[in-house]
């Protein structure tokens, strides 16, 4: 019997395996294709059955697997085929995921389709270091930009951001550093704490926190690199304690 063509675009989470909805692992278990991402935690894949063929079209700076309009077709090749392809990306699809471009291009072919949001790593990355993105009297909103866009440029949103109170969470901004600290120092604002956080939630996590003035320091000294969060404003410096108590009971049960 044919099976339906369908697309389920799904959120992964920043990349604690624990950091998945119930709904996320659900479309994991029912794919016939996998198509992922490399920010992904591969220990998901370990959800699916044995006979989901996995694809791996992660892409990097400077290093792509896939380019997207041959990841568009592919869905589409392996969905008319198989039937349900699960599209799996770090983080949240729709927030600088391109999860959204990815369904648009599919409906065309009269594929269904379906999202499951995932836990965005602009929130989670900096909640698991105790960073709250808004705190009563310190910060009052937020900004998430990508420091990259389509043309390889700085986001001119960085700027604007640069120019508010608002707490600013920066996305694929590492190669972009150097720009982006200029930006907040012609705002006045090289005292301003900021924190960079490497491979968030994942056991290899790695800090740096400083300021925008010693922050390229700091980076060096840890050599801090990408994929990392940029999180800029005072709720760094509000920053709460957290103990491991919770990850202790789970790894002891």
């Amino acid at each position: 019997m044919r099976k339906t063509p369908k697309l389920t675009v799904v959120g992964a989470g920043p990349g604690d395996v624990e950091l998945i909805t119930l709904k996320a692992i659900k479309a994991i278990e029912s794919a016939n294709v996998i198509l992922y991402d490399a920010l992904i935690n591969e220990e998901l894949l370990a959800y699916a059955r044995k006979d989901t063929e996995l694809i791996f079209v992660g892409k990097r700076i400077g290093c792509y697997t896939y380019q997207q309009d041959q990841i568009n077709a592919l869905i589409v090749a392996k969905a008319q085929e198989k039937g349900h392809v699960v599209r799996l990306k770090g983080g949240d699809p729709f927030i600088f995921g391109r999860g959204a471009e990815e369904i648009d291009y599919v409906r065309s072919f009269g594929l269904e389709t379906y999202v499951v949001p995932g836990i965005s790593s602009a929130i989670a990355v900096p909640a698991y270091q105790g960073i709250p993105l808004t705190k009563r009297g310190v910060s009052e909103s937020f900004w998430v930009v990508t420091a990259t866009t389509k043309s390889h440029q700085l986001s001119h949103d960085v700027a604007l951001a640069a120019k508010s109170t608002a707490t600013v969470v920066i996305l694929m901004g590492m190669h972009k550093l150097d720009e982006i600290v200029a930006i907040f120092c012609a705002e006045n604002k090289q005292d301003t704490a900021i924190a960079i956080i490497q491979n968030g939630t994942r056991e290899d996590e790695n800090l740096g926190i400083g300021t925008i003035s010693t922050i390229q320091q700091i980076v060096a000294e840890k050599q801090l690199a990408s994929p990392a969060i940029i999180v800029i404003g005072d709720v760094v410096e509000a920053r709460v304690g957290l103990d491991s108590i919770y990850r202790a009971v789970i790894l002891k049960d």
